[in-house]
């Protein structure tokens, strides 16, 4: 039985997810923690509507393909730190495990615009549910496409 002890490489996939919007590279993906089969895959599509961050988006599709999956199973694999909408919606989901590369400080000194309250604190003030968070996975990976994405944003300017 496959352990999920290799984080690395369920980044690497959300990394690769976040390429499908380079201008918004919040790629995530779920994945059940004892088989390591990834069940549900997301990237950001706020152009749709805002509230589809890559987190949501990997959420909706676990919900519309895999509803009986217990949740308690699942880790939650993203490029960038939730911010307090996705980390509740994982919180409310039943997900207890999320990994993330680039943290929301890191974002912030990029110059992205993100609400200042950490995922670990969402966590905190909620009680009743029970999250690990783990950061700073592949985070120099991470960190790169979203100064990429901010610099050519700045570019067009």
């Amino acid at each position: 039985m496959h352990r999920m002890n290799d984080h690395e490489h369920y980044m690497r996939l959300a990394i690769e997810l976040a390429a499908n919007v380079p201008d918004f590279p919040f790629g995530a993906l779920i994945v059940h923690r004892d088989s390591g089969k990834i069940l549900a895959e997301g990237w950001n599509k706020s152009s749709i509507n805002p509230t589809f961050h890559g987190e949501m988006d990997a959420i909706n599709q676990l919900v519309l393909y895999s509803p009986r999956i217990s949740s308690d199973q699942l880790a939650l694999y993203t490029t960038a730190e939730p911010c307090p909408m996705c980390q509740g919606a994982i919180l409310w989901t039943g997900i207890q495990m999320v990994v993330f590369g680039t943290s929301i400080r890191s974002l912030q000194k990029m110059g992205w615009r993100q609400i200042d309250i950490l995922a670990e604190e969402v966590v905190r003030r909620s009680p009743g549910w029970r999250c690990t968070i783990t950061g700073g996975v592949l985070e120099h990976d991470c960190d790169a496409l979203f100064a990429l994405a901010i610099s050519r944003r700045n570019d067009r300017k």
